[in-house]
């Protein structure tokens, strides 16, 4: 299928979907230490936040995955465009949740709230990620899921900086934290979702079905990119998430940062605001119709005009933020050596963060804060890029395949749980190395994509001649 300008108009309005779940995921970071010193939570216990948020993506994927098993594919019948507004609606509805948990300052029915937000976040990544994949050719699918991430992260980059002045100082009671802070941002927040399903649903977004016929138990499983992605779905989100939940408490600590909760935000907004700037230069990268020359000043261009929009977003000084610059160069680098070819460069994404997290276990001070800070940049291009490499091929599996990775969205609930427990037992530093392993499972599943794409074009190669 060639991508025309009608396909334009859905692809600008799953950007600003992409751009409010992102907002939204990324107040969580915002909100575990604000909720850990409010009911005097254990950060095993503090990211049961993130266990019930993610956990409800498992759930919600497997109900999805066994009906499309034993029914035929849901969002074959009903269409992509209902199933990214049944999202939206319920993800509206999770939002609205959080006013009762608010008033009545009871933690079980905070995360109840993100259960139900989390349901409907489910939909919208197994509805709108194929669908921005389906909006053109294959071999542009990662450059456009880029795009949209882009979006999504630009949504993550400005949430600890505006939700964190709505819950630290705006809405808080006389400076002092209180669960009431969080009632009225979450509503606004579930206004929002309302309005975008109404706006989305007067777009016009493009039909597609594929051909059920034969369609019989779990054929996405018989795919071995697919059986391994969703490993590398679970180790990235899980690690993204962890290294994000900690983010705020680490760089807190006297030795690292010494920062207070309400001046650690903007560097979590680096953190997401990497992701973002990778994202973008990601879109650029992974376009084969750019020739080289402009893909050098596009992306060049493009990291200098967002990292103005990040410095003048974060509450930083221009010497605070410059060792960022360096980090930004090393992604560019990156990006050039990885070709424009998705697997080689997630495997070169996962190997430098696994070195920005060693140096982040065995440093201290600034050394320490800006390794950690700076592997936004390079967790940017994950999802999108495992994501296709997954799905690519599939046909007609191609929404089962899906809903298989977004039930590995797991590894957000269950990775920081799991490096909380560490980090309650020996402290946060050491307990990074749980993301290390994860890293390491990437760089290996971006290595054998590369030489499973190597031999496909050897042996398209070898039939032409």
């Amino acid at each position: 299928m060639k991508q025309d300008k009608t396909n334009n108009i859905p692809l600008y309005a799953l950007t600003l979907l992409f751009f409010m779940w992102g907002f939204i995921t990324c107040m969580n970071d915002v909100l575990i230490p604000h909720l850990k010193e409010l009911f005097n939570l254990t950060y095993v216990r503090a990211m049961l936040v993130q266990f019930c948020f993610f956990g409800a993506y498992f759930l919600g994927s497997l109900a999805y995955f066994l009906i499309s098993h034993f029914k035929g594919d849901p969002i074959n019948k009903i269409g992509y465009k209902n199933g990214i507004l049944i999202g939206l609606v319920v993800s509206a509805v999770g939002c609205c949740l959080f006013y009762p948990a608010a008033a009545l300052s009871v933690y079980g029915l905070f995360l109840g709230a993100f259960f139900i937000l989390g349901l409907g976040f489910t939909l919208l990544q197994i509805t709108a990620n194929p669908y921005v994949s389906l909006l053109g050719p294959e071999d542009t699918a990662s450059s456009r899921l880029n795009l949209v991430q882009a979006f999504n992260s630009f949504g993550t980059t400005i949430a600890p900086i505006i939700g964190g002045y709505l819950v630290f100082q705006f809405f808080a009671q006389n400076g002092e934290l209180s669960a009431g802070a969080t009632k009225l941002p979450y509503l606004i927040f579930g206004a929002i979702f309302f309005i975008v399903a109404i706006f989305m649903n007067k777009i016009k977004l493009p039909v597609f079905k594929a051909d059920e016929t034969g369609m019989q138990g779990i054929g996405a499983l018989k795919f071995p990119q697919l059986k391994m992605g969703i490993g590398g779905i679970f180790c990235y989100v899980g690690a993204e998430v962890a290294i994000g939940s900690f983010m705020i408490s680490f760089i807190s600590h006297d030795d690292i940062g010494g920062f207070s909760q309400a001046a650690a935000k903007n560097y979590l907004s680096l953190y997401w605001g990497g992701a973002m700037i990778g994202r973008f230069l990601g879109s650029i990268s992974l376009n084969n119709n750019l020739a080289l020359s402009k893909k050098v000043i596009y992306m060049i261009a493009t990291s200098v005009a967002i990292f103005v929009l990040i410095f003048s977003i974060v509450d930083l000084s221009f010497a605070q933020i410059s060792v960022f610059l360096l980090f930004i160069v090393l992604n560019l680098v990156a990006f050039f050596i990885g070709k424009s070819a998705p697997a080689r460069t997630l495997s070169i994404f996962a190997a430098v963060n696994i070195i920005l997290l060693i140096v982040t276990i065995f440093s201290k001070g600034s050394i320490a804060m800006w390794s950690i800070v700076s592997i936004g940049l390079f967790n940017s291009i994950m999802w999108s890029n495992i994501f296709t490499l997954s799905i690519a091929g599939l046909g007609p599996y191609t929404s089962q395949g899906s809903s298989l990775l977004v039930m590995a969205i797991l590894g957000g609930a269950l990775v920081p749980l799991l490096q909380g427990s560490i980090a309650d037992t020996v402290g946060v530093q050491y307990s990074f190395f749980l993301p290390v392993l994860c890293y390491c499972y990437i760089l290996y599943f971006g290595f054998f994509c590369s030489k499973r794409v190597a031999a496909g074009e050897a042996i398209i190669s070898a039939a032409r001649h």
